[in-house]
């Protein structure tokens, strides 16, 4: 019995085996000191996200060269095996190749990272975690009306990179155009009306009007884009039922919903100060003929 403990304690292939665990936990050891002590020597929280990533993935690396290098002498006879089994391993595992692909294509250009508003594989959402396999997101939408969360998380291959269009909402220019309709109706003060809403936008949408400027010069910069207007802009169609005022501004990307909310307050409380100088419009229709009535009227 002692002689076959003593066999397999000094057996190669498990003094290898043992001296790859040691390797493996060293590396480990080191790997988790470094991340642990990333905040103090790191101050960029993007950066140290991505430092921790490429650190994890450099350790397994690590450990996957060490095993090779220990059984080197167990893998000349397998080449070809390994050549054969690595096409059919490739084919079958394509989808993964291409994600970890799609990964490093992330991490070392300006798809988007952690943070960024996305819309990825039909998904809208806030990137929370980039990993080798998959985007995790925080989504956005769905049944909740505005860009609010939904509380529901999301995982998407990487390989969508390569297959649809990456929409970014905040990756140069965290900034979106949008716009607000108000009917008002024939008759009303229109000089009155575009004081109104350019009042309301000058207090309440001057300040993103200013960042955006200078994120948009970058832009401009980095780009062979047009130098477009952020500031606020008032348009008038006239059609068959109304006049239609358009408000367009550009605001934060998640400020959306609470922005047009302010600005939809201040506008109805504005316009019923009016005393009926500018009055809402509904649709309405009017009626041009009419067929002959028969009405019989029993008591």
């Amino acid at each position: 019995m002692s002689d076959k403990i003593f066999e397999i304690l000094f057996d190669p292939t498990i003094g290898k085996i043992i001296t790859i665990i040691v390797i493996a936990l060293i590396i480990i050891t080191i790997s988790r000191f470094l991340k642990s002590r990333s905040r103090k020597f790191i101050k960029d929280n993007d950066f140290r996200y991505k430092f921790k990533k490429v650190l994890t993935f450099l350790s397994y690396f690590v450990i996957f060269i060490a095993a090779s290098v220990v059984f080197s002498d167990k893998l000349g006879g397998l080449t070809v095996a390994f050549g054969v089994a690595g096409a059919g391993i490739a084919f079958a595992l394509q989808e993964i190749i291409v994600s970890i692909a799609g990964w490093l294509a992330i991490s070392f250009s300006n798809f988007y990272k952690v943070g960024n508003r996305v819309l990825l594989g039909g998904v809208v959402g806030d990137v929370i975690d980039i990993g080798i396999l998959r985007t995790t997101l925080m989504e956005c939408g769905q049944w909740v009306s505005g860009d609010q969360y939904t509380g529901r998380i999301v995982r998407i291959s990487n390989s969508h990179v390569f297959k649809d269009a990456v929409y970014n909402y905040s990756a140069d220019f965290p900034f979106l155009w949008d716009e607000i309709k108000l009917p008002i109706r024939y008759g009303s003060d229109i000089q009155l009306t575009k004081s109104i809403l350019n009042n309301i936008s000058e207090s309440e949408l001057a300040e993103f009007a200013r960042f955006a400027k200078k994120d948009w010069d970058v832009m401009v910069d980095k780009y062979r884009i047009e130098n477009a207007s952020v500031e606020p802009t008032v348009f008038i169609i006239a059609n068959d039922n109304w006049i239609e005022f358009s408000l367009r501004y550009v605001v934060d990307y998640k400020k959306r919903r609470s922005v047009k909310d302010q600005l939809f307050t201040k506008i109805i409380e504005e316009i019923n100060n009016t005393n009926g100088k500018v009055q809402f419009a509904s649709a309405t229709f009017e009626l041009v003929a009419m067929p002959n009535l028969n009405v019989n009227l029993k008591q």
